[in-house]
């Protein structure tokens, strides 16, 4: 064999070398796209199941208004103003506004979360969708099925309801400790005022407490209740709900001044 031969027959080597190298990874791109794909289709398939499963929806404001009876609130209760829906929506679910029901990125970093090994703990994500499902329908449990379900009442409370009425059927059943269930007793109870006329740092107190209401009690707890304060009034700004001078005049307040007349409400107009 000549030399030139033998230096072809090389050439020819390297580049089917080089080939098989290309294709393994076009191969392997393949198969990940493959498995993705067979996963959202599976997922598809499944949840199309849970929403078979899971009951109608179309007695959540009748549950709202049981739940209110047993807590002996009123309901429905006021429209919620601006400045609380602005808070609850910056501090549990900045996304309430377009979203299905769920929020399809939270859900995309649990599961991540999830298949990397770091596991689903305090990843968040719970719409207040999710949460309304929640306290109507599963008792106020988090199991893994209880959590399956919610996702799926949430998705049937996003089509059958506006986001005002979620929001207002949330707020009227929601509990905010010490005692208050719903925005207008929460509003009256800590400040002796109506939902409509509570300030900034009022509307956000409140909406800190719905996560902890008990251990962020602002009466029993004032040190806890201003670490979730701070953290809504942040959110506020993060939103653009309200510029950094109004978040920084609304943490100026301490909470025992916000909460100086919690109690005086009863026998006033206030009281719900």
């Amino acid at each position: 064999m000549s030399v030139r031969q033998r230096a072809d027959d090389q050439a020819q080597d390297r580049d089917a070398d080089a080939g098989a190298v290309t294709r393994r990874p076009r191969r392997l791109r393949r198969r990940i796209l493959l498995v993705i794909g067979a996963l959202i289709l599976i997922g598809a398939v499944a949840f199309g199941g849970l929403l078979l499963v899971t009951p109608s929806v179309g007695n959540a404001r009748a549950l709202a208004r049981a739940q209110d009876r047993a807590h002996h609130a009123a309901y429905p209760g006021p429209p919620v103003p601006p400045r609380f829906a602005a808070s609850i929506e910056a501090t549990e679910d900045h996304r309430f506004g377009y979203e299905p029901g769920i929020d399809p990125f939270a859900i995309a970093r649990v599961a991540a979360s999830w298949l990397t090994g770091g596991g689903t703990a305090d990843q968040g994500g719970a719409t207040i969708y999710q949460q309304l499902a929640k306290l109507l329908y599963t008792s106020g449990q988090s199991s893994t099925t209880d959590e399956l379900e919610q996702v799926s009442l949430a998705v049937k409370l996003f089509m059958t309801y506006s986001s005002e009425q979620i929001l207002r059927m949330y707020a009227d059943v929601a509990y905010f400790g010490n005692g208050d269930y719903g925005l207008a007793a929460a509003s009256c109870g800590y400040f002796a005022v109506p939902p409509d006329e509570m300030s900034w740092a009022q509307a956000a107190l409140l909406a800190g407490l719905v996560q902890g209401p008990t251990q962020d009690d602002p009466l029993r707890h004032p040190g806890q209740a201003r670490v979730r304060e701070v953290h809504v009034v942040g959110r506020l700004v993060a939103t653009g709900e309200i510029t950094q001078q109004q978040g920084h005049a609304a943490l100026t307040q301490p909470i025992s001044s916000l909460v100086a007349k919690a109690g005086q409400a009863a026998g006033t107009s206030c009281a719900a």
